[in-house]
């Protein structure tokens, strides 16, 4: 996922199917810099991480 798409979807009130390893999650924020993003799967919000966003599929 390109880091444009990632913050639209980070800034968005509106739920965007993204998905990571095939797992449905929630990007919390992107880091530009690093090209990161801190997610959490949705059923899990407790297991929050910092994942590449090249690893981000949106479906």
């Amino acid at each position: 996922m390109d880091i444009q798409r990632a913050n639209e979807i980070a800034a968005s009130s509106v739920m965007v199917n993204v998905s990571y390893e095939g797992v449905p999650i929630y990007i919390q924020h992107v880091n530009e810099p690093n090209e990161m993003a801190r997610i959490y799967p949705l059923n899990q919000p407790d297991k929050e991480q910092n994942v590449p966003l090249h690893t981000l599929k949106e479906f």
